[in-house]
């Protein structure tokens, strides 16, 4: 939902009722991960998806029957008969999506306190009970320190509530499955969890062309951006203007001074030993997702030796991506930056880096 803000925010302020469409499970390939979303107005506007344009259509048809209801909907979407013309999914997997209609005043009330705190960065997760049971549109918002609405009752609201923040704190979506009361292993009550945690950080350390390039495309995949450099002349506003900060400070001085979780990537570009040697040993005390050095294989064999000098580790060592980026043949900053992307992206997911057509089994990962 969070790149639908703009459009939900205007037709709510309008007083249009929309439906929104919302991936709630997926097996197998599919082109959208759960949290995906769509809506739809009552005057036929759409914005977002929710699969690679396999269904589209299709929701779309049901979230006109669910404006004129007012009653949500759970649709199953699977491998589409292609002799039938059926509606499915080309890619051979199956999605679950929820149909929900906010044409009401206080569901669109509920919609713009999450939205509010999305934008003001603020960690909110909203759990849903979904069609099959009895509370079944139920919502209850949670953040860090309150819990508003209700599924149904206090056990179910407290069960969930525990594993709403849970994955909050992941940056993890799903379903969820509970009895009556919350009790655990049990498949009485389905309730979707769609958390929105702040953006993951992208910290580029070294104010060079490649920065430029990285911070733009770190910033086209959703990350809130910081370059770093101590070189006042070139860590400047006016050279990085699409990242989120640019900071005049010792690498390594910074870094120790912020904080990082395991959503963190870092992208050393300095390739300068008094720089990065004290930033690589305090990155790597850090859950860092990723940590990229740029620099040839001769400056990372160097590299590794003063690391070593300095007390790190052989495990720690094998966490550094160096030289930084997969195999694309990259020349330009902005190849380097899209060589860079790619193996950010291959870490997060499990990728393996080869081109798909060598390859056998499902296109889309699991995360590890």
């Amino acid at each position: 939902m969070r790149e639908l803000l703009s459009e939900l925010r205007a037709w709510d302020d309008a007083g249009t009722p929309f439906a929104l469409a919302t991936v709630v499970s997926v097996r197998g390939s599919a082109p959208r991960a759960p949290g995906a979303a769509m809506a739809v107005t009552a005057d036929g506007a759409v914005a977002g998806s929710v699969s690679g344009g396999c269904v589209e259509g299709a929701v779309y048809e049901v979230a006109g029957e669910v404006l004129a209801t007012g009653s949500p909907q759970l649709q199953s979407y699977g491998i589409s008969d292609d002799e039938a013309f059926g509606v499915g999914l080309t890619c051979g997997g199956t999605i679950e999506v929820l149909v929900a209609p906010f044409a009401a005043e206080a569901d669109r009330a509920w919609l713009r306190g999450v939205t509010d705190s999305i934008v003001r960065g603020e960690p909110v997760a909203v759990a849903t009970v979904l069609p099959g049971a009895a509370a079944a549109g139920a919502r209850l918002v949670v953040r860090a320190g309150s819990a508003r609405g209700s599924l149904g009752n206090e056990g179910l609201d407290a069960a969930v509530t525990d594993d709403a923040r849970g994955l909050l704190a992941q940056g993890a979506t799903g379903r969820q499955w509970y009895g009556v009361r919350g009790e655990r292993r049990m498949q009485d009550v389905p309730v979707f969890v769609q958390t929105y945690a702040p953006p993951p950080r992208m910290l580029v350390f070294g104010a060079i062309d490649h920065a430029a390039a990285t911070a733009r495309i770190g910033s086209f995949l959703g990350y809130r951006v910081t370059v770093c450099d101590a070189r006042p002349a070139f860590a400047t506003r006016e050279r990085f203007p699409t990242a989120d900060e640019v900071v005049c400070a010792w690498p390594h001085t910074y870094l120790s001074d912020t904080d990082i979780d395991g959503r963190t990537v870092v992208c050393v570009l300095t390739h300068d030993p008094k720089f990065d040697v004290p930033l690589l040993v305090s990155a790597l005390r850090t859950p860092a997702a990723y940590i990229g050095v740029m620099g040839s294989r001769r400056t990372h064999r160097d590299r590794l030796a003063r690391l070593r000098e300095e007390g790190v580790d052989e495990a720690d060592l094998a966490r550094l991506a160096s030289p930084v980026g997969l195999d694309l043949g990259a020349r330009t900053p902005e190849e380097t930056a899209v060589s860079i992307a790619a193996e950010i992206i291959q870490h997060r997911w499990g990728g393996t880096g080869r081109p798909l057509g060598e390859l056998r089994g499902a296109i889309h990962h699991e995360h590890p």
